[in-house]
């Protein structure tokens, strides 16, 4: 398994805050109008899943498998021409401050690993951006 890292993003919103809005992703869908994005399309919410597509991978849809409140929230993948596991962590600073990381466990066999490594870091981190910028305090 290929483990891949986010940036690490401070949200200047209480921990518990982000959990809550984070481990129910419907709450996303309400406000995808405000998220900004490019390079991934077609992003869809329920309460326990979210699907969306991205180039060169396509179509991924993520179902929400374990919550850890409010520190983790694991996913696992169950559209995606790769099996694939991704997690949020959440570590709160202070009472209005939380730093959040996303990890993604990826089965690339050796001929896919250098072609899908570095398309898989860059959505990831582009996830990272989309979530750090979600306005958490008017959800």
């Amino acid at each position: 398994m290929t483990e891949l890292t986010s940036e690490i993003k401070t949200l200047p919103y209480n921990q518990e805050q982000v959990y809550r809005v984070l481990s129910n992703l419907e709450n996303l869908e309400r406000i995808k109008d405000k998220i900004s994005y490019d390079k991934i399309t077609n992003f869809t919410f329920d309460k326990d899943s979210c699907s969306f597509s991205t180039q060169p991978i396509g179509k991924v849809r993520f179902s929400i498998v374990e919550r850890d409140a409010p520190k983790t929230i694991k996913f696992a993948a169950d559209e995606s021409p790769i099996e694939v596991n991704m997690w949020i962590q959440l570590a709160g600073l202070h009472e209005n401050e939380t730093k959040m990381k996303l990890t993604i466990k990826a089965n690339l066999n050796p001929f896919l690993k250098p072609m899908l490594s570095k398309p898989l870091q860059d959505g990831m981190n582009k996830i990272a951006d989309i979530l750090a910028a979600v306005p958490y305090d008017q959800v």
